[in-house]
């Protein structure tokens, strides 16, 4: 009997040591994804900024500048997309819509992010687009992959259309939750002109009198290692328009300059979804693969404790006990 218990302890021991790297190294590089179907909205903030005032054609010291940024998952875009690619595809419907002091649209940029669900590689296919021109991305955007690493990554910079490293600067602690500390630089570069602005001046216009749009940022990220997602985000950012006398009057405009952050508000609902997100990562990268290694030797060493004795010879039984004899009597 105590050899049966011990054979089935051994078979669930090693059923346990074959889950935990299964788990691992299997489960969850498939069952870790975006959803196909994710809506995200993040308010970002810059106080005070200076924006040009396109009635008087100055910039101007304002209060507050608002960008809303939402993302918006394309789940018929996703279906149509994974027939061709063969893999599980997530397309983001992006617009970054920004407003001044009054609550008017300074300019909007909707964008179409199509990535891996599981890697968060681009995935390069029709539709994939910035203010509706096609792109082709190389690198991240948005998000970091599950499990990330501390080295640099290639960011997709949506003014520039070009992909450029973002640095990995050191570990940092955010709000209690330790994070990787990332920044970029995008140096002075020209871009093209947003299709949406308050005033809309003609494309031939603007080719005529030379004027140009250029711009620069610093870009800086928290990010939570195990789920990849952004806890805090911020950007040192500055337009221009150059070559701007023949239409305003003197060579160089400042469109928009501020320290653009993240509302607290913001911070705080993100920070709860990440910490939701990342329990689940880690029982499928961590908790419950160890906690199966720990089980599994339990399991073997009570196997091996059962056959132990299983296998002890059973003790020879006493010699009964013969009363002494006493002398006859004479």
């Amino acid at each position: 009997m105590r050899r049966r218990a011990s054979l089935v302890l051994l078979a669930l021991a090693v059923f346990c040591v074959a889950m935990a790297p299964t788990l691992r190294w299997y489960a969850f590089p498939r069952l870790a994804k975006i959803p196909p179907n994710q809506y995200q909205e993040t308010v970002l903030e810059a106080q005070p900024a200076t924006l040009l005032n396109y009635s008087t054609l100055k910039a101007e010291k304002v209060d507050k500048i608002t960008i809303i940024q939402t993302l918006k998952g394309n789940v018929e875009e996703s279906r149509r997309i994974e027939r061709d690619a063969g893999r599980d595809v997530v397309v983001w419907d992006a617009l970054a819509y920004i407003t001044g002091p009054d609550g008017k649209m300074v300019s909007q940029v909707p964008e179409r992010y199509i990535f891996d669900a599981h890697t968060q590689d681009p995935v390069n296919a029709t539709g994939e687009s910035v203010d509706g021109d096609p792109v082709r991305r190389e690198g991240i955007e948005f998000k970091w992959p599950f499990l990330t690493e501390k080295r640099d990554y290639q960011y997709f910079d949506a003014q520039t259309r070009t992909s450029s490293p973002i640095h990995y600067k050191g570990t940092r602690t955010f709000r209690g939750m330790e994070v990787y500390y990332f920044e970029q630089t995008i140096p002075w570069t020209k871009v093209p002109m947003p299709k949406s602005m308050p005033v809309k001046i003609p494309p031939e216009v603007i080719a005529e009198s030379g004027l140009t749009r250029w711009y620069t940022t610093k870009r800086m990220f928290w990010i939570e290692p195990v789920t990849g997602a952004p806890v805090n985000g911020e950007e040192i950012h500055k337009e221009e328009l150059r070559n701007a006398r023949a239409l305003m009057g003197v060579d160089t405009l400042t469109v928009f300059e501020g320290h653009v952050k993240m509302r607290e508000d913001y911070i705080e609902s993100v920070g709860e979804m990440v910490a939701s997100n990342r329990l689940t990562v880690l029982l499928l990268v961590s908790y419950v693969p160890w906690s199966l290694t720990f089980l599994a030797l339990l399991l073997l060493a009570l196997a091996l404790w059962l056959e132990a004795r299983s296998r002890r010879p059973a003790p020879e039984p006493a010699a009964p006990l013969t009363p002494p004899v006493s002398a006859a009597r004479s």
